[in-house]
């Protein structure tokens, strides 16, 4: 099947493994990558360990920088090849809603209102869901120094606000696959499976389609 997508975005909670996903299927299809970039937030380490106190600068501090990659990608030359990103503009807000206060979501809501108009759509969303106690192995096994502080009640939170949020999504093509006994980053038959579902199967708009290899 010819590919049918200019842009693929992969979405899901911390730990999940949509970087790791966004890789590999990049490198297998050529496309370029855009990957968050959450090393350049000064602000994200000192949410981690205070996160009533940082939430506000932090979320400024990701929306400024997501806004401006989807501008880049908007400016994206035609005969350039397919992009696939590691996260859809519109998650800045599941953050935003968790961790802001009332006049701090509506001043950040002010600004992401206007951005989000005129942000990138994607062609199809792939959402990467697993339990909370793979998430917890996955931040352990990467042992990134500032989510050392990361506690499974806040995965709980997130996970429960993604769901909510995936449940009512329907701006792009949706694709849901759980990755809880899925190992996609070293065993090729599971990469390869989720491979064919993306890019040899059609995709119906405002589709939830669960994916579990066996």
């Amino acid at each position: 099947m010819e590919n049918q997508f200019d842009f693929i975005a992969i979405e899901g909670v911390i730990g999940v493994g949509k970087t790791s996903l966004a890789k590999l299927l990049s490198e297998r299809h050529n496309a370029r990558l855009v990957l968050e970039q959450f090393k350049d937030n000064p602000f994200l380490p000192k949410f981690y360990e205070d996160r009533e106190r940082y939430a506000f600068p932090t979320q400024m501090a990701f929306l400024a920088s997501r806004f401006q990659q989807q501008q880049d990608m908007l400016s994206k030359d035609l005969f350039q090849q397919m992009i696939i990103s590691d996260y859809i503009f519109e998650k800045d807000r599941i953050f935003a809603r968790l961790n802001l206060g009332d006049d701090e979501l509506a001043l950040y809501d002010s600004i992401f209102d206007i951005m989000t108009g005129i942000s990138a759509k994607p062609d199809l969303v792939i959402y990467l869901q697993s339990s909370v106690d793979r998430l917890m192995h996955n931040i352990r096994q990467r042992d990134r120094d500032y989510e050392r502080h990361i506690s499974r009640s806040y995965l709980e939170e997130l996970s429960e606000a993604y769901n909510h949020f995936f449940y009512h999504y329907n701006k792009s093509p949706l694709m849901i696959i759980n990755t809880t006994e899925v190992d996609f980053v070293n065993n090729k038959k599971h990469l390869d499976y989720i491979d064919e579902q993306i890019f040899n199967q059609p995709i119906r708009s405002n589709t939830h389609i669960h994916i579990i290899p066996d």
